[in-house]
């Protein structure tokens, strides 16, 4: 049952066919094979699991109808909350911080009747490409454990690759559920910005940050999507729109779909085994009935620099609510105030955080904000209009979702600009707020997934599920790794 899709699994619980509580323990005996080797999750609910799984059995037993998402396992990413469970965000700031709420994508999770089986490790408050920021544990990529999974989502990837849950949820701000996606084959969907509620999400960057699922296939992804999308009160950037029927639009095919293809995407630093899998699946995209054509995003190579202005900077305003007065740490060697601040910040931040918040202070200081945090929102002006022209011609636009395949662990760590760097195809598409995705579409010759990055439109998730689909129902991808292989 680990091996068997959410939507069947959901099907095979409320038929009758499975007990929730056998799904589980399935899932439970794979974790405990697994996570010496892995690390995908900081915690695993196994008394709260079981405890759902069973209420779930039991209410099947009175007669109910069950939920969308009936005896489902599913691991959240330990920046969303869960209400009496300790969520730290995978930093030391907010160790024994225990959530007083559910996240609303918690709680639609749970009112479909799914598990909630554990929570994932992270990057450090999201600020990472790699998993190897946490404060508490490194995950490995289940291809190959000497690789990262990707980043900041690393271990709800990882996760779902190997089996350990049906569903995972991530957060990605600029393609911290693409990313790792791509590098463990999973699918990984980032919604558009506003088609999910973010409240109960632990901020990182607040106009970028999405919550998204990731799944083993692109129907898992629509029907999570399905449950977690809709208007919340309790967020204001949440668009007021209903919810599509994303499962209806999977059958629909590409012919007449026109894909672009971003002549920006494909040059120097892009791995010759990634562009030939990307261009053999828009190749076949093309010969399902999509027309294919070349279009072009000229302000693409100002993203990097600019995200990396833009989010340090809301970065450094989120975190200065972790101060050591209300909440999370607090030193014990403090003896005033100023000392208080230093630190409890000085402790409980790592390395990478401390750089972010530090970039997102100066670049909001007197002198100069103009120079830097203004020209770079105009510059993030300029790639959504980029990604608006370009959607004037296309309807999908198709590229990597990063430049290489999985890198092996401390590879990149001495060289910040290099990890950055990982992100630089998933960015824009985070910068101008649209819907995209990664999915399987080859692997090296080391074995190692290779991800195809697709891009629509704001609020046209259906057209990018459909053409996910359509490819992956002639690419299937359904091998998962074993726990010898780590």
């Amino acid at each position: 049952m680990t091996t068997v899709s959410t939507a069947a699994l959901a099907r095979d619980v409320a038929s009758g066919n499975v007990s929730a509580e056998e799904v589980l323990q399935e899932h439970l005996v794979r974790i405990r094979a697994w996570e010496p080797k892995l690390g995908a999750y900081l915690r695993v609910l196994e008394p709260e699991a079981v405890a759902q799984a069973r209420a779930i059995d039991a209410k099947r037993g009175r007669g109910e109808k069950l939920g969308r998402l009936a005896g489902v396992p599913v691991a959240v990413k330990d920046n969303m909350l869960v209400r009496g469970v300790e969520t730290t965000a995978g930093s030391r700031i907010l160790q024994g911080h225990v959530a007083a709420y559910d996240a609303t994508v918690v709680r639609r999770m749970l009112d479909e009747d799914a598990v909630i089986l554990g929570q994932t490790n992270m990057d450090e408050f999201a600020m990472g490409s790699s998993t190897e920021n946490s404060a508490f544990q490194v995950t490995h990529n289940p291809w190959d454990a000497d690789c990262v999974p990707g980043g900041s989502s690393g271990g709800s990837a990882a996760a779902v690759c190997a089996g350990l849950c049906s569903l995972a949820l991530g957060s990605d701000t600029g393609g911290s559920i693409r990313q790792p996606a791509s590098f463990c084959g999973v699918v990984g969907l980032k919604p558009t910005y506003g088609r999910i509620s973010r409240h109960g999400l632990i901020a990182f960057a607040s106009s970028l940050d999405q919550i998204g699922p990731l799944a083993r296939s692109v129907e898992d992804a629509a029907l999570a999507l399905s449950v977690i999308a809709g208007p919340d009160p309790m967020d204001s950037t949440c668009a007021i729109m209903p919810v599509p029927d994303y499962l209806n639009e999977l059958e629909a095919g590409v012919k007449g779909l026109r894909v672009g293809l971003p002549k920006e995407y494909f040059v120097a630093g892009l791995d010759p085994e990634v562009e030939a899998a990307v261009r053999a699946a828009v190749a076949t995209l093309g010969s399902l009935g999509a027309e294919v054509r070349e279009v072009s995003l000229p302000h693409t190579r100002y993203a990097v620099s600019a995200y990396y202005i833009l989010a340090p900077s809301e970065a450094s305003s989120n975190l200065a609510r972790f101060d050591g007065v209300r909440y999370g740490r607090r030193s014990a060697r403090a003896r005033t105030l100023e000392e208080l601040y230093e630190l409890s910040r000085g402790e409980g931040f790592g390395p990478e955080v401390k750089r972010r918040i530090m970039l997102g202070t100066y670049a909001l200081s007197a002198g100069y904000y103009d120079a830097y945090y203004g020209k770079a929102q105009r510059v993030r002006t300029l790639i959504k209009g980029d990604f608006s022209a370009a959607f004037q011609q296309v309807d999908v636009i198709a590229a990597p979702a990063a430049p290489t395949a999985a890198f092996r662990l401390g590879e990149k760590s001495s060289d910040p600009v290099a990890m950055y760097l990982s992100d630089v195809f998933t960015i824009p598409s985070s910068m101008a707020g649209n819907a995209s995705l990664s999915l399987p579409c080859g692997r090296t010759k080391g074995g190692l997934p290779i991800g195809l990055q697709l891009i629509a439109d704001s609020f046209c998730e259906g057209t990018l599920l459909r053409a996910a689909a359509a490819y992956e129902r002639v690419n299937p991808w359904s091998a998962l790794p074993e726990p010898t292989r780590a």
